[in-house]
């Protein structure tokens, strides 16, 4: 099994729990302890996981590092109203080599599907998620990965793969899976012209940092449509994670990035998350409480999912049909929770993977936009990745 390989959680940080409230999560959650060994999975929905890697980052010389102080923080929280059984596996050490570690978040999270259990990691360099990428290759479906950072990583695919170019690899590299990548909160100035080209070119989908912070549930579709979603911790401005990164003046705020890391736990689809580039500072406080309360949002939206279907539901879904130029678009409402769709004519023949994609997560707004004979932009994207 490729659990007993990982290390288990520091009896100092299983001690500190014991002194917490007892209806806390860490005294209310299963922990891989020195002592009682790797937890049992059995009816377990999600797994923490650190991975104590950095050498794929090109900027960063720290050692190893050290998630205690980011699990005290998270074991102090009360639960909500919450059903989902917790387990935190421990962490996965840096092996012989980088490729030794990443083929063993691979292993792992085959592992955790095969559970139907959400493996929800803690980071280490970015480009980690590279091999969260390659363990959906077994599964018969393309792949939505939605990055929350001010980079777009795709760098230089011709050069060793780094935590600036990891998304670079994860385009050019077989097998294909890929089918769409979004950005989100992205700074135009820490982007060079011709990666912004190349995500237009592309179809993928960008939104800018102002974008965000001006209206944060804009970007709930997209985050609903994906399965996997991470967060580079540089995407949040520094005075929020206590000047973690000295020189992030802009970024997201705390609120913002709990929100987003909830969209991601209440998608019915998502299901890998992961929160990379945690640097070991002299006081982590601000930065380990932030990183506990997204986790917490996360787990918070796992256990409000509503499994919502259109084909196994239609009865709960109203549908609009809007003329719109040529093409007639064909929203659906889900009448439980307001949320939209939006339904793609995909081409037959063209990638029978695809086929599970021909509901596309939109706004309310963009019903209304289309009223106003106007195509959502997320909508022609998608049409025109099909096609070519």
């Amino acid at each position: 099994m490729p659990l007993e390989n990982l290390l288990p959680i520091s009896d100092a940080v299983i001690a500190h729990a014991q002194l917490f409230h007892s209806r806390c999560i860490g005294q209310n959650m299963r922990l891989h302890s020195a002592q009682e060994g790797v937890p049992s999975l059995e009816g377990a929905r999600i797994a923490i996981i650190g991975v104590r890697e950095n050498r794929g980052a090109v900027d960063v010389l720290d050692e190893k590092p050290d998630f205690s102080a980011i699990r005290k923080a998270f074991y102090q929280l009360f639960p909500g109203n919450w059903s989902e059984i917790l387990v935190d596996l421990g962490d996965i050490d840096a092996g012989d080599s980088l490729k030794d570690t990443f083929f063993a978040v691979r292993q792992i999270t085959e592992f955790l599907f095969k559970q139907d259990i959400i493996p929800m990691f803690l980071g280490g360099c970015h480009d980690l998620v590279y091999a969260m990428y390659r363990a959906y290759d077994k599964l018969d479906q393309m792949v939505n990965l939605v990055n929350v950072d001010s980079r777009f990583d795709l760098g230089d695919s011709s050069l060793p793969m780094t935590n600036k170019s990891f998304v670079g690899k994860i385009i050019i590299d077989e097998p294909y899976n890929l089918f769409n990548y979004s950005s989100l909160g992205y700074q135009t100035f820490l982007n060079s012209q011709d990666e912004i080209d190349l995500m237009q070119r592309l179809y993928f989908d960008a939104y800018r940092l102002g974008t965000v912070t001006q209206d944060v549930k804009a970007v709930e579709p997209v985050v609903r449509d994906a399965d996997i979603v991470t967060f580079d911790l540089a995407a949040i401005q520094g005075t929020d994670l206590g000047f973690m990164f000295e020189d992030v003046p802009n970024g997201l705020n705390g609120r913002e990035a709990c929100a987003i890391a909830r969209y991601a736990g209440i998608s019915d689809r998502v299901s890998s998350f992961g929160v990379f580039e945690y640097r070991l500072t002299p006081k982590p406080t601000a930065a380990a409480s932030l990183i506990a309360q997204m986790l917490w949002y996360f787990v918070e939206g796992v256990n409000y999912r509503v499994n919502e279907r259109l084909v196994d539901h239609l009865n709960e879904f109203l549908h609009y049909s809007v003329p719109v130029d040529n093409e007639v678009l064909s929203f659906y409402k889900s009448e439980k929770t307001d949320r939209w769709w939006i339904e793609i004519p995909f081409i037959q023949g063209v990638n029978n993977k695809l086929k599970r994609h021909t509901l596309l997560p939109c706004t309310h707004q963009d019903y209304l936009n289309a009223c106003n004979q106007e195509i959502p932009e997320r909508w022609y994207k998608a049409r025109m990745k099909n096609e070519i």
